[in-house]
């Protein structure tokens, strides 16, 4: 009965159009944005921010970006490790080649440069759609590899090849600790998943699934095919440039350009599939996954004494992943984020059974 709805009355149009319209809800988001920044980096070990909730928050605000895409526009993309790739390597020439570059403007024009590329690329999804629009954008994962191999411009003329990110710091604050990059991170993930959440709600998210539905009516409706598919492709773009941005500088601090290579690309698409199409929510289930699902495969047979090599243990992976794909899509093509919209809808009606 905690989660009933009664006397939670509705006065004014914007009180009908909150994000979270259901009181309980705007509390339990308050208690979670509450236990990440305060009791999280009270009780986290650095092993448990730098291994574990770092690449959460990264991969998380990748996927909500592919997601915008994939989920609400229904424009399949196979090269989101390009644009992260894209997103990583111009902010790192940014804070290179421009003395006094900020951190942020620079973060922010890695994904500046990917939404330019994402918007080249996603020209051919004017004309061509499904399997086809997929080996476009697969173009792009073996241009930028092929780009960032050859030219040595990107790599500010590596020998090896490799990059070395900068010195962390915005506004005279240095970001040196795992606590300190575990905020940084979940800052922009908080902050992005907002403003995509709105986005999704007003009428530019409204053309883009109206776009995925049926994108043959949308245009005799009067929605503009060249607008709404090229502003997914840059909205996208952006965030996913932007997590590869923070891939590269927060994460990894080092990288070469297998860091964003075609796996990263299958990842991330494997997340929005398990996780949710077309939710903002489904892409944080579907990170929380890729991340944690290892990791429990790893302790699990060592807990009941099983012990197991890596090599069995990573096959074992894969075919664990493999196989909820597979049933997700038979079972439950909206993933995780369907599952917790039917608890929450029966926790809204119980002891009824309708």
């Amino acid at each position: 009965m905690f989660y009933r709805e009664n006397g939670q009355f509705k006065t004014r149009y914007q009180d009908d159009q909150q994000i979270f319209a259901v009181r309980q809800d705007r509390i339990a988001i308050g208690l979670i944005l509450a236990v990440a920044f305060v009791l999280v980096p009270l009780v986290a070990s650095d092993y448990m921010l730098r291994a574990v909730l770092i690449p959460f928050l990264i991969l998380a605000l990748a996927a909500i970006g592919l997601n915008i895409l994939v989920g609400y526009c229904g424009q399949i993309s196979l090269g989101t490790g390009a644009f992260m790739a894209a997103g990583a390597y111009a902010a790192y020439n940014l804070h290179v080649r421009i003395d006094g570059m900020p951190l942020i403007l620079a973060l922010l024009g890695g994904g500046v440069c990917a939404t330019l590329l994402g918007v080249l690329f996603g020209i051919p999804s004017l004309r061509i759609r499904g399997l086809y629009l997929a080996v476009a954008t697969l173009a792009a994962q073996f241009f930028v590899d092929w780009f960032a191999n050859r030219v040595p411009w990107v790599s500010n003329h590596s020998p090896s090849g490799s990059v070395s990110a900068g010195r962390l710091e915005i506004l005279g604050y240095a970001f040196n600790t795992p606590l300190q990059r575990y905020l940084l991170c979940l800052a922009f993930l908080a902050i992005f998943a907002l403003l995509a959440k709105n986005l999704v709600r007003s009428a530019i998210g409204r053309e883009w699934m109206a776009m995925r539905d049926m994108d043959v009516a949308a245009t005799v409706i009067g929605i503009r095919p060249v607008y709404a598919k090229l502003t997914a492709f840059a909205v996208s773009s952006f965030i996913v440039g932007l997590a590869g941005a923070l891939w590269g500088f927060v994460h990894l601090g080092a990288w070469e350009p297998a860091a964003f290579s075609l796996d990263r690309s299958f990842q991330l698409l494997f997340m929005i599939i398990i996780g949710g199409l077309g939710s903002i929510v489904g892409s944080l289930f579907g990170a929380a996954f890729f991340v944690l699902l290892p990791l429990v495969l790893n302790a699990v047979p060592h807990a009941i004494g099983l012990p197991i090599s890596t090599a069995t243990a990573s096959h074992l992976e894969h075919m664990v992943f493999g196989a909820l794909i597979v049933f997700f899509l038979i079972v439950e093509p909206h993933g995780l984020a369907k599952l917790w919209a039917t608890a929450r809808q029966k926790l809204r009606i119980w002891p009824f059974p309708h």
